[in-house]
């Protein structure tokens, strides 16, 4: 494939950023209207509409939304009772928020490593890391594109483990055809305004397992049963479990019931713009032997992000350099974890080399993708990318 004739722009052309949050135009309406019916602190109207558009869409049993995918990722670790001492095994290659929530609560991270075609956990490498210690396995689908699921909770059934989902990127994104987040015992979801489906911040915690339903309640009300108040279940509410505030404020829901009633639109535009870029730079991969995503044929892909991961971390940081020059802002992502300051002052890495962790660490690079990137724009993005390649190889 022939690079694109795109003309180069004026030096006065604009910096083509990395992202830019989408407004529905109706969010500062339904604030108003938060504000207007008098209950603006957690679990007010809009929250209740939230939790209904959620439960209805994907079928989950029962969600409860957080002030961040962080927060719920908290009450995942004081819900499957973690202790100090507990093992918890997650990938290198992952925001520090899916391995503190644990770390918080006095738990031991094993870190697997990543596979080769995905950053997603290796799932051949987890079972010879599961010791008697070991609670939970906490799973990352990395850009929206699924881990196998059906391994996972084999191997989870087998040794009487926890699966928890780490669905940051993963709204709208299934596995043979079940929602990303409807699977493990637990999952988490992010509203940070880098994601499909925004509210600036905020997160969402979904309960699959019946049984920590009434305790996830309590936990996100403080410790209090103060949910079974308000539904009438008891006569006054007291101070029963351990717990904090993890319940947003109903202005964060107001703006993003705004986005949820938007989401087949956002889903459509951005999944369109995913499919351009593929179509357009999947020659990097037999020419220049640069890595761009792959979708298992159980996963979906839900238009999140899109990376190329290159040859080496010159050639990564050789390549911003010249989309910066082009006015084109790209970054790189996530350190491997197990190579942090602070988990390496822990000394509880047992030594194992981590290749493709580090490998997406130093090579991968996200690409601009947000709903009102133009398809002209995505294609000087991808002529520039492909020039810069043309001439490295010249």
């Amino acid at each position: 494939m022939k690079p694109l004739k795109i003309p180069i722009p004026s030096p006065t052309q604009q910096m083509i950023g990395f992202n830019r949050p989408f407004l529905t135009g109706q969010e500062t309406n339904y604030i108003q209207q938060a504000v207007a019916l008098g209950k603006i602190s957690g679990d007010g109207f809009f929250t209740q509409r939230c939790h209904e558009f959620f439960q209805e869409r994907y079928d989950f049993p029962k969600v409860l939304l957080t002030v961040s995918c962080t927060a719920a990722l908290e009450m995942c670790a004081l819900l499957i009772d973690i202790q100090q001492g507990d093992e918890v095994i997650m990938p290198a290659y992952t925001f520090v928020s899916t391995a503190n929530a644990f770390v918080m609560q006095g738990a031991k991270i094993v870190f697997a490593d990543s596979e080769p075609t995905t950053p997603n956990i290796d799932i051949s490498k987890i079972e010879t890391l599961i010791t008697p210690k070991t609670k939970a396995i906490v799973v990352v689908h990395y850009g929206g594109v699924a881990c196998d699921m059906e391994q996972l909770m084999a191997l989870a059934k087998k040794h009487n483990l926890y699966i928890i989902e780490d669905a940051a990127h993963a709204i709208d994104s299934f596995h043979k055809g079940k929602p990303l987040g409807s699977i493990g015992h637990l999952a988490t979801f992010s509203f940070h305004e880098t994601k499909n489906v925004i509210s600036g911040e905020g997160g969402m915690l979904v309960i699959n397992d019946e049984k920590f339903q009434k305790r996830a309640e309590i936990i996100r009300e403080k410790g209090t049963n103060r949910s079974a108040f308000f539904r009438g279940e008891v006569a006054k509410y007291n101070w029963v479990d351990i717990g904090s505030s993890y319940l947003p404020s109903d202005i964060i829901a107001a703006f993003l019931y705004a986005q949820l009633q938007h989401i087949q639109q956002i889903q459509e535009k951005r999944i369109k713009l995913w499919n351009r870029y593929y179509q357009q730079l999947q020659v990097l991969t037999s020419k220049y032997a640069v890595q761009i995503p792959f979708i298992p044929d159980y996963a979906t892909r839900n238009g999140h992000l899109f990376y190329l991961v290159c040859n080496s971390l010159e050639e990564r940081t050789a390549l911003i350099a010249f989309l910066k020059r082009k006015k084109i802002q790209a970054v790189f992502h996530y350190l491997s974890l197990h190579q942090s300051p602070f988990f390496q002052e822990r000394k509880e890495h047992d030594g194992r080399t981590l290749a493709q962790s580090d490998r997406y660490s130093d090579c991968l690079l996200r690409l601009p993708l947000y709903y009102e990137l133009t398809e002209k724009q995505l294609d000087y993005i991808c002529y520039q990318i492909l020039e810069f390649y043309e001439e490295k190889n010249k």
